[in-house]
This record gives C-alpha cells, structure tokens and sequence, in this order.
C-alpha cells in the first residue's frame, strides 16, 4: 500500500449554493445575482435587492430557517467573489451580513 494514499489533500471546499433565487415570474429579467459583482441582473442594484427580498419572502413562505440557510451560503459566495475582486478594500462582514443575512430576520415575527 502507498504510504502517500492516506495522507492525500482533502478534496478542494464545494461552492455554495447556486443563486437561482428568486424565481423568474413573467417576461422581465429575474431579479438573480449577476456574479461576481453581486448585483441583481432586473435593476443594477446591490443584490438581492428590494424586489428580491420580497419576491425571496415570498417564495420562502414560512420557512425563515431555509431562507436564512439559503442566504447565508450566497453571503459565502459573495464573499469569495468580492473578496477576488477587490482583495484589498473589500465590503466589511458586517455589512455583507447585514446585506445577505440580516434583512431576513428582521420582522421576522411578523405576519
């Protein structure tokens, strides 16, 4: 047996999640990320944008955790794709968090 087999590298960290949400509804551009800038492909914005959230509110339909999982694992991403970007004046984790993460549990009580 080949001593060098079990000390092999680990296979390379799988992406995160594949931004396919929101779902397109309609003829007009699906508000989806358009990568690596991370801006929503319908209106330029930082994404997700405003209708993104909401279209993304929606379809989650009282599933908070899997939206938040689901957010959480793009935030991962968007860092990796800024980061790349622009490695030396990239966005602050707290503010991707409060981009990606955070919207999503505020009010979250409500309805």
């Amino acid at each position: 047996m080949d001593a060098r087999a079990d000390t092999a590298a680990a296979p390379p960290t799988p992406r995160g999640p594949h931004p396919e949400h929101p779902r397109a509804a309609g003829p007009d551009a699906p508000h989806t990320p358009l990568r690596p800038m991370w801006c929503c492909r319908a209106d330029g914005q930082p994404w997700p944008c405003a209708a993104a959230r909401l279209l993304l509110r929606a379809e989650f339909d009282r599933n908070l955790t899997g939206l938040t999982i689901y957010l959480a694992g793009l935030m991962y991403e968007a860092m990796r794709d800024l980061y790349h970007l622009n490695p030396h004046d990239g966005p602050e984790p707290t503010t991707l968090f409060d981009r990606f993460v955070g919207w999503a549990r505020r009010g979250r009580n409500a309805g």
